[in-house]
């Protein structure tokens, strides 16, 4: 059987939602600037699929539209979902057929813009909501299908026995990891810049360099009416845009390979627990691998809310010194769709940053669902 191998693993910068610099940047302009990045330099006929995450548009094919615009005529393109989860699953999803041996190499990520998604409300159980968030399960007063502030960040928190102090402490160390990160240029060479109309956009700009424990304490709690939630924006992911790809390929190609794509696995749990569900895909997928926490050098866990995140940490005694060395989704922010595909990307450079080793990407998603997967890169020769 081949190995799935990653040879390319790039990213737009992460924008703002609604007001930053990509807040007149389409999901098929995303994703055809990443598209084509990837694309550059291979063989258009040896490409056998575009697979893209999309959580925000209906109808349509996004990932077909951006072969099209890459000049990947003969490629189909593949519309994949699975809410916040869909980016990774889509490499979950190439490294599956390469493996299989039906495809021999894929584009493979995910593109979110939350500034443009359309905004056409429309009807639930004859109440009129807004589709940001497409239901994911059937909606329950524990677990409401529209607020994952409650669904995710707050019941995680009661669950785990999560405090409002970690959480903004968690929020806090993701700026300041991915302040850092940006500093020190460790995003320099998975980013691919792009020009907007308002400039050429290359560094993410949700981090916030100016904030504090005390900023992050004056926060109000989301919902002041539930006794002691404590789930505010601060310790929460953002409403973010962006795309990220990888080229996935057999390594019977000869290509030269970034990293290897080791398992994975995706896990369901009760909507009221999706917070949790990474407990449950994380040692799923290093079992597939023959390996244990012990092995992994690096965890990206997207901070959805650093209440599901602490409480990830703690349920399987990880080292919190392994986790979002370069900030995730409280500082990062969080493109729904793009965003697993994003951790991919990040935690390849980073492994390759550090010599090589084992990492981990994994996430909930909406509805009780969580994914992993495990990535391996080599010591340089």
């Amino acid at each position: 059987m081949p190995e799935a191998v990653i040879v390319s693993a790039l990213r737009t910068p992460i924008g703002t939602a609604f007001k930053g610099t990509l807040r007149d940047t389409t999901a098929f302009d995303l994703a055809h600037h990443v598209v084509t990045a990837a694309a550059r330099g291979l063989d258009p006929e040896q490409v056998d699929d575009v697979i893209l995450g999309e959580g925000l548009y209906g109808g349509g094919v996004v990932a077909r539209h951006a072969a099209v615009t890459a000049g990947l005529t003969s490629v189909a393109g593949l519309a994949l979902n699975r809410h916040c989860a869909a980016g990774l699953s889509a490499v979950q999803a190439a490294a599956a057929s390469i493996r299989a041996g039906m495809d021999g190499l894929v584009i493979a990520g995910g593109v979110n813009s939350a500034s443009t998604a359309p905004r056409s409300r429309f009807r639930v159980d004859g109440e009129w909501v807004d589709p940001w968030h497409p239901p994911t399960h059937p909606d329950r007063p524990d677990a409401p299908n529209l607020d994952m502030s409650i669904t995710v960040g707050w019941n995680a928190a009661v669950r785990a026995g999560v405090s409002r102090e970690e959480m903004d402490a968690w929020a806090l160390r993701s700026h300041r990891n991915a302040v850092r990160a940006i500093d020190e240029g460790r995003f320099d060479a998975e980013i691919v810049p792009i020009e907007t109309g308002h400039g050429l956009f290359a560094v993410d700009e949700h981090p916030r360099r100016s904030t504090s424990l005390e900023k992050l304490a004056s926060l109000k709690p989301l919902h002041p009416e539930i006794e002691g939630f404590s789930i505010t924006a601060g310790n929460a992911g953002g409403a973010n845009d962006g795309a990220a790809a990888l080229v996935v390929a057999s390594d019977r190609l000869g290509l030269p390979a970034l990293a290897t794509v080791r398992a994975w696995a995706s896990a369901g749990v009760d909507p009221a627990e999706t917070g949790l569900a990474p407990v449950k895909a994380i040692p799923k997928a290093l079992a597939r691998a023959g390996l244990s926490v012990a092995d992994v050098d690096l965890f990206e866990i997207n901070e959805a809310f650093a209440a599901m995140c602490v409480a990830t940490v703690g349920a399987l005694g990880l080292d919190p010194e392994l986790v979002n060395v370069n900030g995730s989704g409280c500082s990062l922010g969080h493109p729904v769709a793009a965003t697993g595909a994003r951790m991919v990307v990040t935690l390849v450079h980073e492994l390759r940053r550090r010599g090589g080793g084992v990492g981990v990407a994994a996430m909930c998603a909406g509805g009780g669902m969580g994914s992993a997967a495990v990535i391996e890169v080599p010591a340089p020769r």
